[in-house]
């Protein structure tokens, strides 16, 4: 059986957010070809594993303790998952050994926001050389930085609103900062660069509007983001599955709400293990109704965002429309999203998009392995200690 190691949990505001995503990946994967292993990081960074972790009273009833505490060892090639032992017995002086707990053969991250989303915790499995589902380390911090992504759209002609951005530091001189964000125009969104779930997330109509939402968003990142806010606009999103040139477009959906903003409670609060509230609850019009036009434009600008920051696996792409302008307002990289209800619209079921990612993923190792990283310049014969190289 393939061994998935589903990690979730960790060290972000988003923490309950990646339980419900990394238990819903862990009930819907194949069980005939996957066997599915959770690794639970808790909110003070440590990890535990055990069936009891697929159940979630476990995390109602704050019993997550009493699972096997878990380590990794991070060196290139060490596929297993550790745990510690106590040995000894009446005679002989007791003390710990660890002993292989499981052996692990690809990674699901089901981490959201920071460490988990932003290219961190990638880089680890990177270095273990081990496979994993969904975008890199470059794709996932340039996903999480709405500031570096907005750039990077800029940069290949994807349309998006304007904006500008500024340092916590910065908000010591709080006059010039109003004064940079004010020539944006009225209304604005303010936002914190690096975070996600409506976290951090004010519309602003005057200046002691935005002096107010300054001081939340830099309580959650030093980057803040302020955008021109569109009036009178839809929001439409769309996923991308795949990698490179290879990649499939989910069906576009209209999310309708009376409020200007999704809050984390409308998103979440309520949801089930195997949808979100916003899922459930949110009104929404799937398919979207859009002209041919302007579906086929959306689609377009999704690939090329998808391509942009040289994602892999499933990102939602989130647009803003208004008079047929459209513009990317920005990617959320799994496990932000995993969008798998935009792809049971056109037929393929969470558990097939599942086995769809890990065989990226395992496609993409492979192609990984074969590059270079080994190159033999003999330049320790060519110098002597200390003496500089030319």
């Amino acid at each position: 059986m393939f061994n998935v190691a589903v990690v979730f949990g960790g060290i972000s505001v988003e923490h309950e957010v990646s339980v419900i995503t990394g238990l819903q990946v862990i009930e819907n994967l194949d069980k005939e070809q996957f066997n599915p292993i959770p690794i639970y990081i808790s909110k003070e960074g440590r990890f535990y594993s055990g069936e009891m972790l697929k159940d979630f009273k476990t995390y109602k009833e704050g019993k997550y303790r009493e699972a096997t505490e878990v380590f990794i060892i991070p060196q290139k090639g060490d596929r297993f998952l550790y745990s510690t032992k106590v040995v000894g017995g009446i005679f002989k002086k007791t003390h710990t050994e660890n002993y292989i707990y499981a052996r692990i053969d690809a990674i699901f991250p089901a981490l959201h926001g920071t460490f988990g989303e932003d290219g961190a915790i990638q880089g680890l499995f990177e270095y273990m050389n081990i496979p994993y589902v969904g975008c890199g380390v470059l794709a996932g911090a340039c996903g999480m930085d709405k500031v570096i992504m907005k750039d990077i759209f800029k940069a290949n002609n994807i349309p998006v609103v304007d904006y500008t951005y500024f340092y916590r530091s910065e908000l010591k001189d709080l006059q010039s900062v109003l004064k940079k964000c004010e020539k944006l125009g009225y209304p604005l969104i303010v936002k914190p660069a690096n975070l996600g779930s409506s976290i951090g997330i004010s519309k602003v109509k005057d200046t002691l509007e935005l002096t107010k939402a300054l001081e939340v968003a830099s309580n959650y990142d030093k980057k803040i983001i302020v955008e021109k806010c569109l009036t009178d606009h839809r929001e439409i999103n769309v996923a991308v599955l795949g990698d490179q040139d290879d990649l499939k477009v989910s069906a576009c959906e209209e999310p309708i709400t009376a409020e200007d903003i999704l809050t984390y409670g409308d998103k979440y609060v309520g949801s089930s293990k195997t949808k979100m509230a916003s899922q459930e609850n949110q009104k929404k019009k799937l398919p979207a109704d859009l002209s041919k036009e302007v579906h086929n434009k959306i689609c377009q600008l999704a690939k090329e965002s998808f391509k942009a920051i040289d994602a892999t696996g499933v990102s939602r792409i989130d647009f803003l429309l208004k008079n047929d302008e459209v513009y990317v307002n920005e990617i959320n990289t799994l496990p932000g999203s995993i969008a798998f209800y935009l792809f049971e619209v056109e037929g393929l079921s969470f558990k097939d998009l599942l086995t769809k990612l890990l065989e990226i993923a395992i496609k993409r190792f492979k192609e990984k392995e074969e590059n270079v990283y080994s190159y033999d310049s003999n330049l320790f014969n060519k110098t002597s200690y200390g003496a500089k190289i030319k």
